[in-house]
């Protein structure tokens, strides 16, 4: 295991990135000091998937799919049956009602086959080969105890490989709903709602709740949805406005799309995290506004973001890094003049946090020539979010595809560099070391007292 001493803040590539955000060398807060290089693929690895607490997998455009131990970064298993590359990968959790008792996973290629794999001894269980065209989708109903393959059909099987019911002629937005008679025979997939709100092809997707889901567009558009009603909760697209000081400037907005779509999008419950572009927003259902964002938090555009327990957030980007954030909380005392009868507090351009009105900004709290006139407030207190980078991951040379987050046991980042790195608490595997290390003296004193003793 190497000793990864985490350099300082990166030197901007350009003017429109002086912006981004940097770390000095310290990185108190960022614990994975320690990382692991894992060499398996030979072309970029795209996907992984947690099998277990334990185990991963890792797929790519080499075809080969790849299981590792996350503790120690042991290749469990190599996979070969796919002659292209890997287009979809998932884990099907094991199931009380099932006759095999085993981890699966089940991988989708661009030969037009999906395989069905067993994770404990690395076997082939099942391949089909019946489709038209690329599977590019696979999806786990655990509940229901089958999976999805989605392509040019969206088809439902069961772990058997039995094929229950097809849909096909799909268009994009549309909500379909899987139905089965009591006894399991019969499936039937139906299109119940279309989701028309959106000016372009959604991209991403999360489910809030189960009452609540938000979708993001290729157009940059955010809707959040009731599940029950398909109701707009929530709406939000102006992420790219600039803040001024002077209301009267006029807001120039990105003109470039790929700088303002939604490519990932994930929740814990109270707000709903975006990646925008190079950006990470942080949108707060309650409030139903932007209640922090980092507008540059990359280099490069954000690929894939996940929130973790006590109000963090990791994000992964196309310029090769994987960066740490956390979102605080803080009040603010404040004694700011405001425009009268506006009744919201006048903020200077911010960085990390989106005042009052930020979605209204295209008439919400302008001054007037009816309403021009300065009145002292007095003093309040104002909560003020801000997402703070914590942590700079920099070992990877090329595009970051995505990530895994395991506790304890660390992360898992895969890369169009071919690599797998494993980024390991230094503290923690530190102690695990002098524990075993302890334990092995112990175990030799043991020996040397009962040579002794005979």
């Amino acid at each position: 295991m190497l000793r990864w001493l985490i350099g300082g803040g990166r030197e901007p590539q350009g003017l429109a990135e002086k912006s981004i955000q940097t770390i000095g060398e310290e990185q108190a807060q960022n614990p994975y000091t320690e990382l692991l290089v894992l060499k398996g693929h030979h072309d970029i690895v795209r996907f992984l998937v947690a099998i277990d607490d334990y185990r991963f997998a890792s797929a790519g455009d080499d075809g080969i799919v790849c299981l590792w131990n996350v503790q120690t970064g042991e290749k469990l298993f190599e996979l070969h049956a796919h002659t292209q590359k890997i287009t979809a990968l998932a884990a099907f959790p094991l199931s009380d009602t099932c006759e095999e008792k085993c981890h699966m996973i089940l991988t989708a290629s661009a030969d037009r086959t999906v395989v069905v794999w067993d994770c404990d001894n690395g076997r082939q269980i099942h391949k089909v080969s019946c489709f038209h065209s690329t599977v590019k989708c696979l999806t786990v109903l655990q509940r229901m105890d089958v999976w999805l393959s989605g392509g040019s059909d969206l088809c439902v099987w069961n772990r058997k490989l039995d094929l229950l019911c097809k849909a096909s002629h799909l268009t994009d937005a549309v909500i379909l709903k899987l139905k089965a008679s009591r006894n399991g025979t019969e499936w039937d997939v139906s299109e119940i709602k279309r989701l028309i709100d959106h000016q372009d092809n959604i991209v991403s997707l999360v489910s809030v709740s189960d009452l609540i889901f938000a979708t993001g567009s290729h157009a940059g558009e955010m809707i959040v949805w009731n599940s029950l009603d398909w109701t707009m909760q929530g709406y939000e697209c102006n992420w790219d406005a600039s803040l001024h000081v002077n209301p009267q400037q006029e807001i120039k907005l990105s003109q470039s799309q790929n700088e303002m779509s939604i490519q990932d999008l994930t929740s814990d419950h109270e707000c709903v995290f975006a990646a925008v572009g190079k950006g990470i927003y942080v949108y707060n259902l309650q409030m139903k506004r932007v209640i922090a964002f980092q507008k540059t938090a990359h280099d490069s555009t954000v690929l894939h973001i996940t929130n973790i327990p006590n109000r963090k957030l990791i994000s992964c980007s196309e310029d090769g890094s994987v960066r740490m954030w956390e979102l605080h909380e803080k009040q603010h005392l404040t004694a700011e003049p405001v425009p009268s009868g506006a009744g919201i507090k006048k903020r200077g351009p911010t960085y990390s946090k989106a005042p009052e009105g930020f979605f209204n900004i295209w008439g919400f709290g302008r001054t007037s020539k009816q309403a021009n006139h300065i009145a002292k407030k007095a003093p309040e207190c104002a909560t003020i979010f801000s997402l703070d980078l914590t942590g700079d991951l920099i070992g990877h040379s090329a595009a970051v595809q995505m990530f895994l987050y395991f506790g304890e046991h660390g992360l898992a980042t895969c890369s169009a560099d071919h690599l797998i790195i494993l980024w390991k608490d230094g503290e923690r595997e530190s102690r695990l070391r002098s524990l075993i290390l302890f334990h092995k003296l112990e175990q030799i004193e043991d020996l040397h007292l009962r040579s002794e003793i005979k």
